[in-house]
């Protein structure tokens, strides 16, 4: 059996030094807000090329506590909105409509599944205050699109970058493309703890402090509360273990980009559509490959038929946000690129837990599915 992700392997390979960091952390007897967090956002900052970056619980607070520190500052207000892809993950609309704003779906460009530039502006009102750009599967959405339209628009830019550890346009990662940026380090992620955690990046002082506060009560000095936070810290142990595997991204990375190269060379079957990459990807802008993201009209039959073959496969996602029932106002809007894609697509094994020598499996088995 090929798994779809075997956190265990993957963790396997760094288990000294994660035993050695949770040993560090177990003795120090500090267990929040330490050196280890400081160490880690000093890291992840330089990693991103950004002047902070803010440990949080998870990616959803990541998006949220960003969102919140920004009405905090006056930037935005209840009822403002905010413009998100209709195909993303329910996190990016989670955050913006728990902080009372109000999501403005836009469909995504079926070739990347990332926002439509060419439709963004069409939404765009005098009630529009941000542009949610998330970066799905591991590929940056059209930065330079947006950031001009949010210059012409005086929009703030939020990336989410849950799914793109890494990914970079000219040089210039995700997570210093806007003006912020939510990261979670959830362990399937690119770079993934051992339980949840996230950030936020920023050049943004005002922003960086507070959120800061809004993170922890509210507060930047003990029972001296500013705001009406929340209890969202990314722990020292957390915080200690990704700082050890921060250091093998970039390695891990290269090898997502060897597997996907070989799906995109060997899979030749009319029944399925492979992911396309910007056509300026290889010379600027450069695709991490959280997830290797096939289409086809029988989507059941290759994914039962893959199964039979021992490669297991996920849907990421088998419903858009507009059709879920925590949002059944939205439950009769039509949104006919996200829900195609929802209906056709299909998640190949990506990741280091993947032989090459499965690749090649998974790739000539591929080939034979038919109908």
């Amino acid at each position: 059996m090929t798994p779809f992700l075997d956190l265990k392997t993957i963790n396997q390979q760094h288990r000294d030094e994660l035993i050695a960091a949770c040993t560090r952390v177990i003795d120090s007897g500090w267990y929040i807000g330490g050196k280890e967090l400081e160490q880690f956002e000093q890291n992840f900052a330089k990693y991103c090329g950004v002047k902070f970056a803010i440990g949080v619980a998870n990616g959803l607070d990541a998006l949220t506590l960003t969102l919140r520190a920004w009405k905090e500052i006056g930037k935005l207000k209840d009822g403002d909105e905010v413009i998100v892809p209709s195909n993303t993950y329910i996190a990016s609309i989670l955050a913006i409509t728990l902080n009372n704003l109000k999501p403005i779906l836009v469909e995504p460009n079926i070739d990347t599944y990332n926002l439509d530039p060419k439709l963004i502006e069409d939404n765009i009102n005098s009630k529009t205050k941000v542009i949610l750009a998330v970066h799905l599967y591991g590929q940056l959405a059209d930065m330079p699109s947006i950031t001009q339209l949010a210059k012409k628009h005086n929009l703030l830019v939020l990336e989410d970058s849950a799914q793109s550890h890494g990914a970079e346009y000219q040089g210039v990662k995700c997570g210093n493309l806007g003006d912020a940026s939510g990261f979670s380090f959830y362990p399937g992620k690119n770079l993934g703890a051992l339980g949840d955690a996230g950030a936020v990046t920023t050049n943004d002082e005002e922003l960086a402090r507070t959120l800061k506060a809004l993170r922890n009560y509210g507060s930047h000095e003990k029972y001296k509360n500013l705001f009406i936070g929340v209890n969202s810290r990314l722990d020292e142990m957390q915080a200690a273990l990704l700082n050890v595997k921060l250091k093998y991204l970039d390695e891990e990375t290269e090898y997502r980009r060897n597997i996907a190269e070989r799906y995109l060379g060997g899979i030749n079957n009319s029944l399925i559509e492979l992911p396309k990459v910007d056509s300026c990807a290889s010379r600027e802008k450069k695709h991490v490959w959280h997830l290797f993201v096939i289409r086809t009209k029988f989507r059941n039959e290759l994914q039962h038929f893959l199964m039979e073959k021992g490669i297991q496969t996920l849907i990421h996602y088998p419903i858009p946000p507009h059709k879920q029932s925590a949002y059944k106002e939205w439950n009769e809007l039509n949104f006919p690129i996200s829900e195609l894609i929802h209906d056709e697509i299909l998640s190949l094994p990506m990741g280091t837990h993947v032989s090459y020598e499965e690749v090649n499996t998974i790739i000539k088995t591929c080939n034979e599915f038919k109908i």
